[in-house]
């Protein structure tokens, strides 16, 4: 109010030096005479001189009066004056009684504005400023229509956000013994986990306003914007409170400092700056609780993950069998399901789906039967469904030769037959010669239980599993072909973690051997570089050929001794495309899977 009462005064003063300075300078209104009374002193011989000014005349009497006259455009009063003898004196022209009048109009009205601009307070909302307003979408609290119980498969992370929910609600039972709310919670997990959801979920709960943000929001080319759209964000915020704040993806601006081309003058990092600021500093807000999510946490900024900002760090992982059927059952709330579909079986074929996989599984299904006319999903449908979510949509106008088809078919006879041989794999689950994305054919196993970690002979047996494609096309064929390439890549990164990750080489030992260099603008510290040598670097590579030909070796062994049942899986496969579990069970059931394999 102090700021307005002064510019009103500055501008009041302007306004009276324009009016005193046009006063002064202007010649007075009653030293002023007509121009027929002038006529008639010229004629009467009272003028001595007159001075033209444009239009204005400056007459000088006989007697050493001065006086000014308006003249109206007369081009005879020139030699009119000369008849009289009076002396004519011509300078430049000044402002007129108009332009004086103009000049003063013009001015009031520059203070005016001037006046007007300066007492509104600059709203970021106008368009002039629109571009530093924050981007942040409010969701009201009747808005936020979800739940906890709208959020299966991650119990643990809900009952730790249970408490943030009673903090918002009642943040005096806490503050009578000292307690306060966390400033800020991350959520870190693999995508599709149900972040975003866990947070909308808080904020249903507990019946307060939520922000929503991507931190890409917050940076732009132009320096200083992002700063400006974090203030702006937490100002709204405080006009909400209490309140959520949640900013997706925060990896985008918290990334490390220092790291990268600009080192600390980028526009991120002075964002990132501000941020920090909000969170934890001398005007840090009370009553707002910032959520954000990242499946990158390793890259993010130490003073963001210190306490005071973000002060809880809370896992969300996939789901796990019990949580993979709670999460199929909330999506089947709004999808018909037909009496046979089992969905404890559903979530028995799918180890590894996230949330959001399972609910694009019952999409695609219910898409699937909509195409086909009926009135329910089937379990048939939802078969089809994963298929294609696994193993890739059918290539129907495909045209395979049958040298090729032959050769497919072996290929993944190959894998599934060693598979089947060896103890403690995953169990086949499908195998297909039908095209499917850039696959000729697929093969898919799924795991009795979920693993949260591999023994040695574990990852042995799926480099076998790998390479038996590979081995079956030589040994039946006499060459290779480039059906295997993906194979031997992901069998050769398998092993190479092997030796360099897991400490699983007998030669080199329980030692790690990072080997990949961080890029400018990984986040990463530079001494993560290669901290071994060259002759170090060799035994690793012989290391990585050795456990891999191993294994070849021991697929050509085993392929030799039942080639018989490649032949049977590879012309089944030939005659009917597809071969579920139970039809690999029967057409093997003649050999006994072996009880221990030895891999040199």
């Amino acid at each position: 109010m102090i700021d307005i009462w002064k510019k009103v005064g500055i501008a009041s003063f302007g306004l009276l030096l324009v009016f005193f300075l046009v006063v002064f300078f202007y010649p007075s209104s009653q030293d002023n005479l007509s121009y027929n009374l002038f006529l008639d002193e010229v004629r009467a011989g009272k003028v001595k001189e007159v001075v033209f000014k444009g239009r204005q005349i400056e007459v000088l009497t006989t007697k050493g009066k001065k006086y000014t006259v308006y003249a109206p455009e007369d081009p005879e009063l020139i030699p009119f004056l000369k008849r009289y003898l009076v002396e004519v004196y011509v300078k430049k022209s000044g402002l007129d009684f108009f332009s004086f009048e103009m000049l003063f109009l013009i001015v009031i009205g520059i203070f005016l504005l001037i006046l007007l601009i300066s007492s509104r307070p600059v709203s970021p909302s106008s368009k002039l400023f629109s571009f530093v307003r924050s981007r942040a979408r409010l969701v009201r609290p009747e808005e936020v229509k979800i739940r906890f119980e709208d959020v299966a498969g991650v119990e643990e992370a809900k009952e730790e956000l249970k408490e943030v929910v009673e903090f918002l609600k009642d943040p005096q039972k806490f503050a009578r013994l000292g307690g306060r709310m966390p400033k800020g919670i991350l959520l870190v997990g693999p995508p599709g986990t149900g972040k975003t959801l866990l947070a909308k979920a808080i904020a249903g709960e507990a019946g307060v306003p939520f922000f929503s943000i991507s931190g890409s929001d917050f940076v732009e080319m132009f320096v200083g914007v992002g700063a400006a759209r974090v203030r702006d964000l937490f100002t709204q915020a405080k006009k909400h409170a209490p309140c959520i704040i949640f900013i997706d993806e925060i990896d985008a601006v918290g990334r490390h400092r220092g790291i990268g081309v600009g080192g600390g003058h980028e526009e991120r990092e002075q964002t990132l700056n501000q941020l920090l600021v909000e969170m934890d500093g001398f005007e840090s807000q009370e009553g707002i609780v910032v959520i954000a999510a990242t499946n990158r946490p390793d890259i993010l900024d130490p003073a963001l993950l210190r306490p005071g900002r973000f002060d809880r760090r809370i896992e969300v992982p996939p789901p796990d069998l019990k949580g993979r059927e709670a999460i199929l059952r909330v999506h089947a709330r709004k999808i018909p399901l037909a009496k046979e579909v089992d969905l404890s079986l559903v979530a028995k074929g799918t180890p590894g789906f996230t949330g959001a996989d399972l609910a694009n599984l019952l999409n695609e299904a219910a898409l699937i039967a909509a195409r086909q006319g009926k009135s329910q999903v089937e379990m048939e449908d939802i078969e089809k469904a994963k298929d294609k979510l696994l193993l890739g949509s059918e290539r129907k106008g495909i045209v395979i030769s049958e040298e090729e088809k032959q050769l497919s078919a072996y290929h993944e006879a190959g894998h599934a037959l060693i598979a089947y041989l060896l103890p403690g794999t995953d169990p086949v689950y499908k195998i297909s010669i039908i095209p499917r994305g850039r696959a000729l054919g697929v093969i898919q196993q799924l795991p009795l239980d979920e693993r949260h970690v591999y023994s040695k002979d574990y990852l042995l047996k799926k480099i076998m599993v790998l390479l038996g494609g590979r081995v079956a096309e030589e040994y039946v064929f006499g060459q290779a072909t480039t059906g295997a390439g993906d194979d031997l890549e992901k069998a050769t990164e398998i092993a190479r973690k092997m030796v360099c990750e897991w400490g699983m080489s007998n030669r080199l030992g329980p030692c790690t051997f990072p080997h990949r260099e961080p890029g400018l603008l990984s986040g990463r510290d530079y001494t993560d570089l290669r901290a071994y040598s060259e002759e170090t670097a060799r035994e690793i590579d012989e290391e990585i050929k050795k456990i891999v030909r191993a294994c070849y070796e021991k697929d050509r062994e085993l392929l030799a001794k039942n080639i018989k049942y490649l032949h049977i899986l590879a012309e089944t496969l030939l005659e009917v495309e597809t071969i579920d579990g139970e039809g690999l069970k029967e057409l093997l059931k003649d050999l006994r899977p072996l009880e221990n394999v030895e891999i040199a």
